[in-house]
């Protein structure tokens, strides 16, 4: 069975740091493409971070700020956040689209950026 679990979560103060791993149960060569999106409350859910045939896409309030990679021998992938704001509070959501066809979802970890 295919799962994708999302793990590093938690409260930070403005300007901190976090990394967020996502482990999936299979291989993730077989993701493509794979990646992070957040829902904060009350928004609609936006892509955040995605590989894509190796090419590491983001949106444009994360740039310079945010670091997704991958670790194929642990088959997880992180993001790394830095220099995080309070507008980065949000669910954050593993995303990996499974042979190129089918989507799978993790959980979501909730990241918190308040003083």
């Amino acid at each position: 069975q295919v799962q994708l679990v999302e793990s590093g979560g938690g409260l930070v103060q403005p300007g901190g740091s976090l990394r967020l791993s996502c482990a999936a149960s299979v291989n993730i060569f077989s993701f493509n493409p794979m990646g992070w999106y957040r829902q904060a409350s009350g928004k609609e859910r936006e892509l955040v971070a995605v590989i894509r045939n190796s090419v590491r896409t983001y949106v444009d309030s994360v740039k310079e700020r945010f670091t997704i990679s991958r670790d194929n021998a642990k088959n997880t992938v992180y993001l790394q956040m830095n220099s995080l704001k309070p507008e980065d509070t949000a669910v954050y959501y593993c995303n990996g689209r499974h042979g190129g066809v089918t989507e799978y979802w993790g959980k979501g970890t909730l990241v918190t950026v308040s003083s």
